[in-house]
């Protein structure tokens, strides 16, 4: 950590993922997004970088859970009949994977109480994690993620899930613009363009920390090798 002008300053991976005052953000884990019979899947986009993120996610979730970060799972959510969908937000929706529609309706997907909405099986929420639904591509815009995280005394929030260009970008930068540390777990993001998974990441970097699943979870073994770890207090002083 460093001091600028009297604040201080976290700098380090190992100050910044501290898991008594970090959290574990998924975006998206849903099966309309990654699953061949979900929504995107049965449009035909390509799905083939999930297959790899997908257990390096699994693990970095595990790590989480032993070493007792706040782990937040945000569920993308529409309602039936478009209730949910602006003009706006339907014409994006026109603009997403137009060549897949092939001039069909606007893309449609995550319905509140259809099978595509819930998270595959490797991230479903256990008893006592929090859900927290979106609406829109950022996991902050119009939800209670700021104050959930405010109120179990958060600075930090890890970014992982997908899409890397669109939801996981979107969040990463409001977590930044509500005063958060963000870092992104580099190999726990995904898309279904590999281009822009890559303009995304090359955005990143120059705003945000990025790290391995594996730097990550080397930080955090060590805070239980230490008897460190859990919601308990800081070995460092909270600075917020």
């Amino acid at each position: 950590m460093i001091e600028v002008e009297g604040k201080t300053v976290l700098t380090t991976l190992d100050e910044l993922v501290y898991p008594a005052r970090t959290a574990l953000v998924l975006v998206d884990m849903q099966k309309d997004f990654i699953e061949p019979d979900g929504a995107f899947g049965r449009l035909g986009v390509d799905l083939s970088m999930y297959p790899a993120m997908r257990p390096r996610l699994a693990g970095l979730l595990a790590a989480a859970r032993e070493a007792r970060a706040l782990v937040v799972h945000v569920q993308m959510t529409t309602l039936r009949g478009r209730r949910s969908d602006s003009p706006a937000q339907i014409r994006l929706n026109l603009r997403m994977h137009e060549s897949a529609r092939a001039g069909g309706p606007p893309l449609r997907y995550t319905v509140l109480g259809t099978d595509g909405h819930e998270f595959v099986p490797e991230f479903r929420p256990r008893p006592g994690e929090l859900v927290v639904p979106k609406w829109r591509s950022s996991g902050f815009w119009g939800t209670n993620l700021d104050l959930v995280l405010r109120s179990n005394g958060i600075q930090t929030v890890v970014v992982t899930g997908c899409t890397t260009e669109g939801c996981v970008e979107s969040t990463a930068r409001d977590a930044m613009f509500n005063d958060y540390y963000v870092v992104v777990a580099e190999d726990c993001v995904a898309s279904d363009d590999e281009r822009q998974h890559e303009a995304s990441l090359l955005l990143m970097r120059h705003r945000f920390d990025l790290a391995s699943s594996a730097e990550i979870c080397s930080v955090w073994a060590g805070t239980l090798s230490t008897g460190a770890s859990g919601r308990g207090p800081l070995p460092v002083p909270d600075y917020r």
